[in-house]
């Protein structure tokens, strides 16, 4: 039986996400969300956002992957499109 990880880095979306432009999604958002943090730094929403801020901040810069391993798998993004590679040949 495949584990909850495993089910999750099967799927396309797990392959784009953990793929080239996936990876350059999370900077933008991440981005996106330190922006508005900065913009609204006085409300308790900017300093949500600049929490937040920190996953696909670190997502995209690190290529890590907080769903698979929020799923007991892998962290690295190479790990996991490794995996991938396996179960597609």
């Amino acid at each position: 039986m495949m584990s909850r990880a495993d089910l999750f880095n099967a799927t396309d979306f797990s392959r784009w996400v953990n793929g080239p432009s996936g990876r350059a999604f999370r900077l933008v958002a991440g981005v996106a969300w330190l922006a508005f943090a900065v913009t609204f730094r006085g409300q308790w929403w900017g300093l949500a956002a600049g929490v937040w801020s920190f996953f696909p901040l670190t997502a995209g810069l690190f290529d890590v992957c907080w769903i698979s391993a929020a799923l007991g798998g892998p962290l690295r993004g190479r790990t996991i499109r490794a995996g991938q590679a396996v179960r597609t040949s």
